[in-house]
C-alpha cells in the first residue's frame, strides 16, 4: 500500500565531500523501501542523532564578506596577511593613518555549527590590554619611519675620549668606562669640523704683508698643510712673490726641491693653453702630502714679470680642480700681479708681527685696502701675528693686540716655535701642540669666511 502523501521535492545532502539525491520515493515508506535504502536510512539517523556535523546543512555565507577583524593591542588586524599589508600601504600613499572602527564587533561575526551568524558580545579586557582612550590614541598616532628617522631606534654612541684622564679610563677598562670627551677635546673636534665642511665652489685666500720676515711663508705652508690634513679634497697653494719666493722650499725642503723638476709659474704660464685635466696641471705642481703647491719664479730678471691677467688665468685654471686655493702675495700691495690677486680673493690674512713696527704696517695695509675699493676684505681680514722672533718682555703683546683687533674680523695669535722661526721646512710633526692649534684656528677661520 502506497502512502497518501504528496510526494516532496528531493532534498540535496551533504556526505563528506559528494552530494546524492534520495530516491523518488518517500524513504520514510518501510513498503517502498529496498533493503540497501533501509541500511542508509539506519546509518543516517544514528549520525543525526549524535549530531555529527559532517551531515549537517552547510551554513550560508554571503559571498562579498569582508574577513573578519579582530582587535589587539588597540589596532585592527586583519586574519590574512596580505590584506593586511595592502590596508597599511594604502594607509601611507594617502598620507594618513587607520581611523578606529565605531563598532569593531559589528563585522566580527561568529558562524556558529547550525550555520547562524551570531554577534559576540562585549569582550571582557584582556589582562594588559590599554584603555580605550589610549588604544584611539595609538590607532591615530603616526607610526616611525624606517627610512627618514633610522636614529630614531638606534642609541646615539658616545664619543670615545682621546688623551688625558678619561682616554687613561676609557683605555684600562677596554672602552665600559666612557666618561665622553673633555672640553678641550670637544673644542678641537669642533675645529675639524668648521675646517671640513664641504664647499660649493672654488674659493681663493691671499696671504699679505708690507714687512717681510715676519711670518707671512711660514703661515701659507702651515695653514694649508692644516688645510690639507682635515680636508677631503687637497688645497693648492699659488707663490705669487715677486721676489723669489721660498714657499715650496719652506713646505718641501731645499734639498728635495732641488732635486725634483723645478718647475715654476712661469712654466705654467707658457704651456697654459695646452692644459685641460688634473693629470696635465699636476706636471707644473708640487706636493708637500696632499698640500698642492705652484712655486715662484727663482729668476730675478723674470721674478717681477707676473701681471695681474695672467694671475687671472692661473686662478681660473685652479679653480677647476681645487675648492681651495692659497696665494703667497710677498711684500707689498702694489707689484704688477697684486690687482689681480685682490680681484679674485675671498679673504685675506694680513701677516704681522709683535715688534711696533709690524703692528703699524699691518694696521696700514688695512687702511690701504678700506680706502682702494677693497673695503669688504679689509672688514673680513684675519690679522695673524707671528711672534717669531720672540719679543723681550718689554713689549705689550696686549695692547698690540688690542690695536689691531678692532679693524679685522679675527684676530689670531701664533706663538714662538722654532720650527717656523728657523726659517726651514715646515712640518707639522715637529711644531708645538699651541702651533699646531693656532693654524687650524686660522685655517677655520678662512673656511668660515666662504660659507
Amino acid at each position: 500500500m502506497h502512502s497518501n502523501r504528496a510526494p516532496q521535492p528531493t532534498p540535496l545532502r551533504v556526505l563528506g565531500d559528494d552530494t546524492m539525491a534520495d530516491s523518488v520515493h518517500d524513504d520514510n515508506d518501510p513498503a517502498t523501501a529496498t533493503e540497501g535504502q533501509q541500511e542508509f536510512r539506519s546509518r543516517r539517523d544514528r549520525r543525526r542523532a549524535e549530531d555529527d556535523a559532517r551531515t549537517g546543512t552547510m551554513p550560508i555565507v554571503p559571498a562579498n564578506k569582508p574577513e573578519p577583524a579582530t582587535a589587539s593591542g588597540g589596532l585592527l588586524q586583519s586574519s590574512s596577511w596580505a590584506a593586511a599589508a595592502a590596508a597599511a600601504d594604502a594607509g601611507t600613499a594617502a598620507g594618513t593613518t587607520a581611523q578606529p572602527d565605531p563598532d569593531p564587533g559589528a563585522d566580527a561575526a561568529v558562524v556558529d555549527g547550525q550555520g547562524a551568524l551570531d554577534a559576540p558580545g562585549p569582550e571582557a579586557p584582556l589582562d594588559g590590554e590599554l584603555p580605550t582612550a589610549e588604544r584611539a590614541a595609538l590607532r591615530t598616532s603616526p607610526l616611525p619611519d624606517f627610512i627618514s628617522s633610522p636614529g630614531s631606534f638606534v642609541k646615539e654612541q658616545k664619543p670615545r675620549p682621546i688623551g688625558g684622564f678619561r682616554g687613561a679610563v676609557y683605555r684600562l677598562t677596554g672602552g665600559a668606562w666612557n666618561l665622553g670627551p673633555s672640553a678641550k677635546q670637544r673644542q678641537e673636534d669642533e675645529l675639524a669640523r668648521r675646517i671640513s665642511r664641504q664647499l660649493q665652489g672654488s674659493f681663493n685666500t691671499a696671504i699679505l704683508s708690507l714687512k717681510g720676515g715676519i711670518g707671512k711663508t711660514s703661515t701659507t705652508v702651515g695653514v694649508g698643510l692644516t688645510l690639507a690634513e682635515y680636508r677631503g679634497d687637497p688645497p693648492c697653494a699659488i707663490d705669487a712673490n715677486p721676489d723669489s719666493g721660498d714657499l715650496v722650499e719652506r713646505a718641501l725642503g731645499e734639498g728635495i726641491y732641488q732635486r725634483s723638476t723645478p718647475r715654476t709659474i712661469t712654466d705654467l704660464l707658457g704651456n697654459l693653453e695646452s692644459i685641460d685635466s688634473l693629470t696635465g696641471l699636476s706636471r707644473y705642481m708640487h706636493h708637500a702630502g696632499r698640500l698642492h703647491l705652484i712655486a715662484g719664479e727663482q729668476d730675478p730678471e723674470v721674478s717681477d714679470s707676473l701681471t695681474a691677467a695672467e694671475y687671472l688665468k692661473i686662478r681660473q685654471l685652479i679653480s677647476s680642480y681645487y675648492s681651495v686655493a692659497l696665494t703667497d702675495c710677498g711684500t707689498g700691495v702694489t707689484h704688477n700681479a697684486m690687482k689681480g690677486i685682490l680681484q679674485s680673493a675671498d679673504n685675506l690674512i694680513i701677516a704681522a708681527g709683535y715688534a711696533v713696527s709690524g703692528a703699524k704696517r699691518a694696521r696700514s695695509t688695512l687702511h690701504w685696502l678700506a680706502s682702494h675699493g677693497y673695503e669688504e676684505l679689509a672688514r673680513n681680514a684675519i690679522v695673524v701675528i707671528t711672534d717669531k722672533d720672540e719679543v723681550s718682555s718689554r713689549v705689550d703683546k696686549s695692547a698690540i693686540e688690542e690695536h689691531l683687533s678692532g679693524i679685522c674680523r679675527q684676530l689670531i695669535a701664533v706663538p714662538h716655535d722654532r720650527g717656523v722661526a728657523d726659517g726651514d721646512l715646515v712640518t707639522l710633526d715637529v711644531l708645538r701642540p699651541e702651533t699646531r692649534r693656532a693654524y687650524k684656528e686660522i685655517a677655520a677661520a678662512i673656511v668660515d669666511g666662504y660659507v
